[in-house]
């Protein structure tokens, strides 16, 4: 009697202690998410889109397969995630963040969240080099933050600057010359002297290849 009153107690000690240890990496895995968001909103509120689309997806992905983390936290991880990508500013690693949000298998879930309906087809678009239209870029801007629709030096916005920028690019593909009254028209959110004002600046640190015929006015 008393060996198996023994062996009972050791076993109860067993869970007891396992639970412990069960809580206790509960808590510090709430802690570390909470940590780790809280530095991707500051990246973010410091319009440090591109970092903060990094960590953010991070997020998104590192409790994937355990019970640790609601999947619709994760989810709106991944859909902050799309949307820094989509702010940052052109360049060879946004493009490779967007792959990376783009080849998510969880994208198409992001069309059932409200706040991420038009993140999807928008993100497409931008990977796949097409060009984005205007209301793709309205219903997109409806979705942002206060701090992510900020007004840029240059009259645009965070967004229709990036869209911007993408589409100069999506159109450097379709176009081997173009006249910027054209580009402007094609572009949708700047006329033809924003949009060589752009290009120049593009061209000048190395995210647009090209060359501007002052005199013509072409691209």
């Amino acid at each position: 009697f008393y060996s198996k009153e023994g062996g009972d107690s050791d076993n109860e000690a067993m869970i007891g202690g396992e639970k412990k240890e069960k809580a206790k990496d509960e808590r510090a895995i709430t802690l570390m998410l909470r940590y780790k968001s809280t530095y991707a909103r500051v990246l973010d509120a410091n319009r440090k889109f591109l970092q903060a689309a990094s960590k953010y997806h991070d997020l998104s992905t590192a409790y994937l397969h355990t019970d640790a983390v609601d999947l619709d936290d994760l989810l709106n991880m991944l859909g902050r995630a799309i949307t820094c990508a989509i702010l940052a500013p052109s360049s060879a690693q946004r493009q490779r963040m967007l792959g990376l949000v783009y080849k998510d298998e969880r994208l198409t879930q992001l069309d059932a969240l409200p706040e991420f309906q038009s993140h999807s087809t928008l993100l497409t678009a931008m990977y796949k080099n097409r060009l984005v239209q205007k209301k793709e870029l309205e219903r997109f801007e409806s979705s942002l933050a206060p701090h992510q629709k900020a007004i840029m030096a240059d009259g645009l916005t965070i967004v229709e600057r990036g869209v911007l920028e993408h589409n100069m690019v999506a159109v450097s593909h379709l176009y081997s010359s173009i006249y910027f009254d054209q580009l402007g028209q094609l572009l949708g959110v700047v006329d033809g002297e924003k949009a060589e004002k752009v290009a120049a600046k593009m061209i000048s640190d190395g995210s647009l290849r090209g060359e501007i015929d002052e005199v013509e006015g072409l691209l």
